[in-house]
């Protein structure tokens, strides 16, 4: 049996094209002062000409030549996305065809924003049962494809991107760095949803498969977030037999940066301690914590306690402990 899983590499991707606040205020009403005192966020970046496995692609190259494998190493790949290329086949598979990857299985997993932390501790469940050494897991969103660009209340907060990590199995208990997980979800199709495909309703010619803009209930998210996501972190601490004085780091979901504020305020943890990468690339989706953990690693940042803590559409939320300290 597997007896320790390492991080081998991190890594992240963002779009060239820039948002700002003002250009969208010339789509919908809407202002960078209105923007920024709601959400925090100033810019974002959007995906133009590039699908969800197209910048999945880029990030598993990246991934690759940061742990010096081959393609041909990988035996599992995992994409997590709400915004794939098409219903079938999945994004993982197209990565996993464009990128050589032979000898590995893939698959998508939809958890919305706390995707990462799903796909994370799936594939980790298959490296510690043995049989497979490496897997990919990559979050992948084009939010940008699905939005109405004449609603303020959801348009403003997303953007598009890509970034992801490969967990290694070990066979030394020492290498260690993956802690407890406690996945959740809260049945409600309402709150947030998006990209909706209507069943039929006769067996007529003119029947087509209709999809409807990314929407989300801000009032019902924010009550969701404010109250239950803390409760779940005190939940999960206790579980890891830890108290928020032991968390040394915290990279949330990048929702936007009132909610984490909310977030900092209701766990007892200092904001200071929270990644808080969302002013510059809006709410990424299931995107915004492998982004944040990668650009903490690259700052340098190496702290034993990081809790990563996900919330979004399902309702689906989850945390996981990640001990950087033993990063090589």
């Amino acid at each position: 049996m597997v007896k320790a899983i390492k991080l081998t590499a991190t890594a992240h991707y963002l779009p060239s094209r820039v948002v700002t606040n003002d250009e969208l205020s010339q789509l919908m009403d809407t202002s960078d002062e209105w923007i920024q005192a709601h959400t925090g966020i100033k810019t974002r970046h959007f995906a133009i000409g590039e699908d969800t496995s197209d910048m999945a692609l880029k990030v598993a190259r990246e991934l690759l030549a940061t742990a010096g494998l081959a393609p041909t190493q990988i035996d599992l790949i995992i994409v997590s996305t709400i915004t794939p290329n098409a219903l079938t086949p999945s994004t993982a598979a197209i990565v996993q065809g464009k990128l050589g990857a032979t000898n590995a299985f893939a698959y998508d997993l939809s958890a919305a924003c706390a995707g990462f932390i799903f796909a994370s501790t799936t594939a980790t469940k298959f490296l510690r049962a043995g049989g497979y050494r490496r897997a990919m897991v990559i979050s992948a969103e084009t939010n940008s494809k699905m939005l109405d660009f004449h609603d303020r209340t959801s348009a403003v907060f997303f953007g598009d991107g890509a970034a992801g990590a490969i967990y290694e199995a070990s066979d030394d208990p020492a290498d260690e760095m993956v802690g407890g997980e406690l996945l959740e979800t809260q049945g409600d199709e309402e709150s947030i949803h998006s990209g909706r495909v209507a069943p039929l309703s006769a067996v007529k010619a003119d029947n087509y498969p209709r999809t409807d803009a990314f929407y989300q209930d801000g009032h019902a998210v924010y009550e969701f977030v404010t109250q239950r996501i803390p409760e779940h972190i005190a939940a999960f601490l206790q579980q890891e037999h830890l108290t928020p004085a032991d968390v040394d780091f915290v990279i949330p979901h990048q929702a936007n940066l009132r909610l984490i504020e909310q977030l900092a305020e209701r766990t007892g943890i200092p904001l200071a301690k929270f990644a808080q990468e969302v002013t510059t690339v809006g709410n990424l989706s299931s995107v915004g914590i492998p982004l944040a953990l990668d650009r903490a690693i690259r700052a340098g940042k190496r702290p034993q306690h990081v809790l990563l803590t996900g919330f979004g559409a399902g309702l689906a939320y989850a945390s996981m402990l990640l001990d950087l300290s033993k990063l090589k």
